[in-house]
């Protein structure tokens, strides 16, 4: 049996390169800083574009389009792609199990109340929400509805899905357990995105052991981007006694199955 400590090489005839790991999400929950601080390691190589969204946006591509993003990679470098919507996306798990029975999957995991809120936010600032708080976590299972039947063509796509998804995408149970049922938990690696921030170093040691990659020093820190944190902060506080209510069994299933606690 392979040696899952040691980096894997992935390839399929005509593909070229392929990624050895991948980091599946989630929204909001430090998957920029996991980027900034990979791209840093010499035995990396991460296309140059954040979200290559493969398994999501551009599945009706061919694998040798998807392999043409790490064509550049040197012989015995890591290759890897981050891309937070792989976690939510329904169709993702069957189509990277088809494609890389083997890649390590790395899943970052944020508070599920502060996450749906950074989300919200995000989204303001970015223009794609218009509605007020209350009113977008209330009309979200109407603009979701459908979306799944949407998304099982290749190359479909539905915007509610992949930009008003707050509440929907901080339920993680139900989107770990799709991965689950494909991949053995030896290749995957749950993190708290809080300690991704906080304990930098020993995060790093652990996703270096589970890559294995070679010890290198832990590079400058990048900056969390994160500029909806004041808005959050803002937030009634009954807003969030309700989104504590409606994410409770997340909460609960995570502290479970996982022993990850917030």
């Amino acid at each position: 049996m392979r040696d899952l400590m040691q980096p894997i090489s992935s390839s399929r005839p005509g593909s070229g390169r392929l990624p050895d790991f991948l980091c599946l999400g989630t929204q909001r929950g430090g998957t920029t800083f996991l980027h900034r601080l990979l791209e840093r390691h010499p035995q990396v190589h991460l296309p140059d574009c954040k979200e290559v969204h493969y398994f999501s946006l551009h599945a009706a591509e061919s694998p040798a389009w998807y392999g043409a993003h790490f064509q550049a990679a040197h012989p015995g470098q890591t290759c890897g792609d981050i891309t937070p919507y792989y976690l939510f996306h329904p169709e993702a798990p069957q189509r990277i199990r088809s494609l890389l029975p083997e890649a390590k999957l790395i899943v970052l995991l944020r508070d599920p109340v502060e996450r749906a809120l950074s989300q919200y936010f995000h989204s303001c600032q970015l223009g794609l929400e218009s509605l007020p708080l209350e009113e977008a976590l209330a009309v979200e299972p109407a603009r979701l509805a459908g979306a799944e039947a949407v998304l099982r063509e290749p190359g479909g796509r539905h915007r509610s899905h992949q930009e008003h998804s707050y509440l929907s995408r901080s339920r993680y149970g139900h989107q770990l357990s799709r991965y689950e049922a494909l991949y053995p938990r030896r290749q995957m690696l749950l993190l708290r995105s809080e300690d991704l921030f906080q304990r930098p170093r020993r995060v790093w040691r652990r996703l270096e052991l589970f890559l294995g990659l070679p010890p290198a020093p832990l590079p400058p820190l990048p900056e969390q981007a994160n500029a909806s944190g004041h808005a959050s902060a803002a937030v009634p506080s009954r807003v969030r006694s309700w989104l504590q209510r409606q994410l409770h069994p997340t909460y609960a299933l995570m502290k479970r199955f996982y022993g990850m606690s917030w």
